[in-house]
């Protein structure tokens, strides 16, 4: 297992290195102009100006130099040599539709989005998989039928036609769950001295500041989203799931279980289940990269201030500085969720790890 392990960490760095030069050809073709929000925060209308900039940050030099630098950064010769940029350094230039360094747009965004994530995963996760498994153990039953219509219909609903109804119902008319991420007077309370943020995820800060009032508040704000988010997954969960079931249900070893004399329950969660969650175990490392990279229409449509809206913001303003950063910690989650998936490969079938 081990050595299962080490040869999945060996790969990883190849698989980064080649996820940086595809993000920075992508910034390369925009041209040095553009490439200038890496060091600088407004870009000069100036042409002789634009063209000191340019020489000075070495905007011009051959490829491989400007990718070498845009990781580990370069020389001010202005400031006595210190290192200005690089991406290795936490520096993404400068965000020109948020006015800000985009390191500060990051920081600021991914506590929402992971609090969104953390709270909608195990819902979706142990819903779908549970439909799934209900499914197909009671295949061609009216419970399955009922389960194959709730798929496609969540296959079928887009996300912001349910994002818009669901706040329709519950926010313009009942009025129990609000958008957003916070109320008013909770923001006032939480950019108070007295409360202290220790950690940027609201409900965890409110529980260890004693604030249950705003822990509350918080998850009022987080229902919808979750719900939005958790519908469409349960659909594909759903359907990843029996038919996984179902063909496992078929395999000699279940019919021998079976004829040995196992329970119908022991069959299902011992020998049959855990063999059909390898496909779902994919399935989930998508679901955790897809929910941290920041989902775009939900986060849009209930104003939420995660990195999704944030992205779609940028993208919007065309600012590809900022874009392109985004795409750099959506793809580092996507590498770091793969080599999660593939150690819960060889934890839930042994024929991987010694192949």
């Amino acid at each position: 297992m081990i050595n299962y392990i080490i040869r999945r960490l060996l790969i990883m760095p190849i698989t980064l290195v080649g996820m940086t030069i595809l993000i920075f050809l992508m910034l390369w073709i925009l041209g040095p102009s553009a490439r200038s929000a890496l060091y600088i925060r407004d870009i000069p209308k100036n042409e002789a100006v634009m063209q000191g900039i340019i020489t000075k940050y070495g905007l011009n030099d051959p490829i491989y130099m400007q990718y070498w630098h845009w990781l580990v950064g370069r020389p001010d010769p202005d400031n006595e040599g210190e290192v200005v940029g690089g991406i290795l350094r936490g520096e993404f230039g400068f965000s020109r539709s948020f006015s800000r360094p985009v390191v500060e747009l990051l920081q600021a965004r991914f506590p929402a989005t992971l609090e969104l994530t953390l709270y909608a995963f195990l819902p979706i996760i142990l819903v779908g998989v549970w439909l799934g498994v209900q499914a197909a153990v009671r295949h061609n039953q009216w419970i399955d039928q009922l389960a194959r219509v709730f798929s496609i219909v969540g296959y079928s609903f887009p996300v912001f036609v349910l994002g818009i109804l669901l706040m329709m119902i519950f926010y313009a008319q009942l009025r129990w769950f609000p958008v957003e991420r916070i109320s008013d007077s909770v923001k006032m309370v939480i950019l108070s001295p007295d409360y202290r943020q220790y950690t940027s995820l609201i409900t965890v800060d409110a529980i260890l500041n004693g604030r249950l009032d705003i822990w509350w508040d918080a998850i009022r704000h987080l229902v919808l989203p979750i719900i939005t988010l958790s519908y469409t997954s349960w659909a594909a969960f759903l359907r990843i799931t029996r038919s996984s079931m179902l063909e496992t249900l078929r395999q000699e070893y279940v019919t021998t279980a079976r004829a040995k004399g196992a329970t119908e329950k022991d069959v299902i969660n011992k020998h049959a289940r855990p063999n059909a969650l390898i496909p779902v175990a994919t399935y989930s490392g998508i679901t955790v990269a897809y929910l941290l990279g920041g989902v775009v229409i939900t986060e849009t449509i209930f104003n939420y201030p995660g990195m999704g809206s944030a992205a779609a913001n940028a993208a919007g303003s065309f600012d590809v500085v900022t874009v392109l950063a985004f795409t750099m910690v959506t793809g580092l989650i996507l590498i770091l969720s793969n080599l999660v998936v593939d150690i819960l490969y060889a934890m839930l079938d042994p024929r991987i790890r010694l192949s």
